[in-house]
């Protein structure tokens, strides 16, 4: 199977699951049919350009994330808009949780690698 698809069908996957739909959810919501998203996600088949499109619709990304996993200004801009919207409070919420988060991958970045917190 070809590296590249493989990867594209890693990260379509992950997405899928964190966003918390099974593989029939996203062919209904992406108007594709469930063998379309297995194949996909599997990188058994190349998607045509217009389903790429509207899986990354579906799953709320950008097409750099889901061909490149590179994370663009258009990903940026959709968690930008869901934090714009969250109250004072729950903003707050939201900022000790991730500045939180960065400094624990900060700590695990600098650990050596047979660390025993390498499991943080």
């Amino acid at each position: 199977m070809d590296e590249f698809l493989c990867e594209m069908g890693k990260r379509i996957s992950t997405r899928r699951k964190g966003l918390g739909m099974t593989q029939e959810d996203l062919a209904e919501k992406a108007g594709l049919t469930s063998q379309t998203i297995s194949t996909a996600e599997t990188g058994t088949k190349a998607l045509r350009p217009q389903n790429i499109v509207k899986l990354c619709k579906a799953l709320e990304t950008s097409a750099d994330y889901v061909l490149f996993g590179e994370i663009s200004s258009v990903d940026l801009g959709l968690l930008s808009g869901e934090i714009s919207a969250l109250s004072p409070e729950h903003y707050r919420y939201w900022e000790n949780i991730t500045k939180s988060y960065l400094a624990a991958i900060k700590i695990r970045k600098s650990l050596p690698e047979d660390d025993s917190f390498q499991q943080l």
